[in-house]
């Protein structure tokens, strides 16, 4: 159910960019109990003056490299999900690319399931 936006400095090679699309999607499947197959993406590369992250916001140090994360997801799952959810994707994008863990923002967007149409002009999720 999940749809990601990854929002990543312009640059990037397209196998760092599916590497980023791979590991939230991995995250989303382990940790927050995503069904296998619910995979819903959309990756776009900015330049430095339309990716706006602020360098030190809450004493935090990012880089030129830091990306956003937009998860929006069905609404119900506990704050120890949510924290288990950016602490994977952190330390994981750390592992596989090389990235900071301060250079990971996330952002969850919490909707009621009668909310999505996945085709056909339906609604799958309503009651």
């Amino acid at each position: 159910m999940p749809l990601a936006r990854i929002d990543v400095p312009a640059g990037k090679p397209a196998d760092y960019r599916s590497a980023v699309g791979d590991t939230v999607y991995q995250a989303m499947i382990r940790v927050l109990n995503v069904p296998p197959d619910d995979r819903f993406q959309v990756i776009s590369e900015h330049p430095a003056a339309d990716l706006v992250i602020d360098p030190d916001y809450l004493g935090i140090h990012r880089s030129a490299d830091a990306i956003v994360i937009q998860l929006t997801l069905n609404e119900g799952r506990t704050l120890e999900l949510k924290k288990a959810f950016y602490k994977a994707v952190a330390d994981d994008l750390h592992r596989r690319v090389g990235l900071r863990r301060e250079d990971v923002f996330i952002n969850l967007v919490e909707v009621k399931k009668e909310n999505w149409s996945f085709g056909n002009g339906e609604a799958q999720y309503a009651p």
